[in-house]
């Protein structure tokens, strides 16, 4: 074990509006049966990173609760293991975590205690596939400080909700600009990075004692000319949960079957935590074309271009289109849904019609109708 990883999933993002008012957006569900953070910690698993700490915050009871094993990513080990870390009062602290930095700084004892050389710092919602070791190997090999994964975003792409990297013909980070409000470049940040253990407690040390709490301001930023600072380049598919429309964007991009096969029939595999359900059921009358449906669901009616997560029942004569559909959704017969987004638990009324055809994504706060006394 060359590296040890930390996967940062305890922020909140307002531009999910209501979909984050329940849950981490680590914790957003994905492709029918997965989880945003399943991915970063796939990743972790697949190059053979056994020792790994998840800082949450934020909404954490779900994200916690879908932690609770290790097994299902194979962290279950003498050696090494899965670490949730949760603020805590300590005598020395009474704060949550107040930016990335902080919330290192505030479990700096697993890196304290960890024997790794190396540190591998993801985001917990983010959906990519990647080797890390290739990334460490680029990392030794120019003699980085600091290694920064980045992506080349097509051209024209609204870059404002990201950090922009510019680089020379080597590779190294001549300037970082975070969230810029207008930019040519299309090079960002996909929020990896390899930095060199006792580096990473010497700057975050620094960076506490200092009342600074970001890890991309106040350490990245700060030091881009007195550290080396190099970026690696991912070519693969790769996109941030950054806002609702991106997670919908995500969730339809799985219908595509390039998409699929990449994540899902390309070694090395992405990992989740399976529960115990039964096949989704197609009755007589349903008519399902290029969608997800997951386990436990029973479909009626039809369904079109759509993700439908577990346990969801369609009922007689209904057409879902465009839309995601998310754990144990009630859809009524007759109802309409197109270019929406239902959130978990909610039982949509017979004959309803919900969204519309002008590709503007609509969000069905949860009605539990159902549950009600």
């Amino acid at each position: 074990m060359r590296a040890v990883g930390i996967i940062l999933a305890g922020g909140n993002n307002s531009k999910m509006q209501d979909l984050s008012k329940k849950r981490a957006v680590g914790a957003m569900p994905l492709a029918g049966s997965y989880r945003a953070i399943d991915f970063a910690l796939s990743n972790m698993t697949n190059s053979h990173i056994q020792k790994v700490a998840v800082l949450t915050q934020y909404n954490a009871l779900s994200l916690n609760e879908h932690l609770s094993s290790s097994k299902w990513w194979d962290f279950g080990r003498k050696q090494g293991g899965l670490y949730v870390f949760t603020p805590s009062i300590t005598s020395d602290n009474g704060f949550w975590y107040r930016g990335t930095a902080d919330a290192i700084a505030q479990n700096i004892a697993f890196l304290k205690k960890s024997h790794e050389p190396y540190v591998i710092i993801a985001s917990g919602d983010a959906i990519y596939k990647m080797d890390y070791n290739k990334v460490l190997e680029k990392h030794v090999e120019t003699g980085a400080d600091i290694t920064i994964v980045g992506k080349q975003m097509p051209e024209g792409t609204d870059v404002s909700a990201y950090g922009v990297i510019s680089t020379d013909e080597s590779g190294r980070v001549t300037d970082f600009i975070e969230k810029p409000i207008d930019s040519k470049n299309t090079f960002i940040s996909t929020g990896i990075y390899v930095i060199r253990r006792r580096l990473l407690i010497q700057l975050v040390e620094e960076c506490s004692a200092a009342d600074q709490y970001d890890l991309v301001t106040d350490i990245i930023i700060r030091n881009k000319d007195a550290k080396r600072i190099f970026a690696y380049n991912l070519d693969s598919y790769w996109k941030n949960i950054a806002s609702v429309q991106n997670y919908f964007d995500a969730n339809m991009d799985f219908l595509k079957k390039d998409v699929r096969d990449f994540f899902f029939k390309q070694y090395p595999d992405v990992y989740s935590k399976v529960e115990d359900l039964p096949p989704a059921k197609y009755n007589p009358g349903s008519n399902v074309s290029n969608s997800l449906i997951s386990s436990g669901c029973i479909i009626n009616g039809e369904v079109q271009g759509s993700v439908i997560f577990k346990q969801a029942y369609i009922g007689n004569n209904c057409v879902v289109k465009n839309s995601i559909i998310m754990n144990d959704v009630y859809i009524g017969d007759g109802a309409v849904i197109e270019n929406c987004i239902i959130e978990s638990h909610s039982t949509i009324n017979p004959n309803e019609k919900l969204g519309n055809a002008d590709g503007n994504v609509e969000i069905i706060n949860e009605r539990n109708f159902r549950y009600s006394l």
